[in-house]
Order: structure tokens, then sequence, then C-alpha cells
């Protein structure tokens, strides 16, 4: 396998945690997205509820998608971790995912967690795409 590290500058660095925002395994072309959250380059997050966390971790995940030469078209999986019971954020959650995806329409799996990296995260979003 060879692979290629994807860091867009415009995210926080992950080398603190051994990671990367993406890896794209070239041989297959599919990119692996790590979970993206509303962090700034400071680790702080910049929303407090699930709707902004959400829009924020999305924007987080197109601009890794775009760095690595894919799109959120080439989507083939995503997972949503949300901090609490899933059920109760679904109606907000919904059309904010339904809206992003638009017509790729991956498999899309949701799951309510105790915790995330941060007490002050509430949304995390990885995903696996292929290049375009």
């Amino acid at each position: 396998m060879s692979k290629k590290l994807i860091n867009p500058h415009k995210l926080y660095d992950g080398a603190a945690f051994g990671m990367s925002q993406a890896t794209v395994d070239t041989e297959s072309g599919l990119v692996f997205i790590s979970g993206q959250v509303d962090w700034n380059h400071q680790y702080e997050t910049t929303e407090n509820s699930i709707e902004g966390q959400a829009r924020k971790a999305l924007n987080n995940l197109k601009i890794v998608l775009t760095a690595a030469g894919s799109s959120v078209e080439q989507l083939l999986q995503v997972r949503v971790y949300i901090r609490g019971e899933l059920g109760e954020h679904m109606e907000t959650l919904a059309p904010i995912l339904a809206s992003f995806l638009g017509e790729s329409r991956p498999s899309v799996t949701g799951i309510g967690v105790a915790s995330l990296a941060s007490p002050s995260l509430l949304v995390e979003v990885e995903a696996v795409a292929s290049l375009l």
C-alpha cells in the first residue's frame, strides 16, 4: 500500500495526536478522513450547539475532501458521532446533513456517544470517499 497524508493548513494540526486529517490510499483511490470537529488552531470550539458544531465539522470535512482531491459527491460513507442521545437531535441534524450531502447520498451512520475528544465537543464526523 502507498499512502499520502493530507493536512490542510486551514485546519488544526493533528500531529500532537499522531494523526493526519486524512490518508489517501493511492493504490485504491480511497480517502480515509479522520473525525472532523469544530476546533480552531488552538483546539478550541467556536460553536456551542449541535447545529453549529455540525455545520463547522461538515465545513472542515469539505476542506479535507478538497485538499485530498475529492469532493462531497465522492463520499462513500459518513459516520456522525453526537455526544448524548442521538434521537434527541435528529430533527436538528437531519436537514443539515441532507443539505450538505445533496444528491451524493452516501451510507450514513449516526452514533450517540458518552464523550468526544474534548468536553466542549458535541459533534464529530468521519468519512470515507473516493478520489475524483
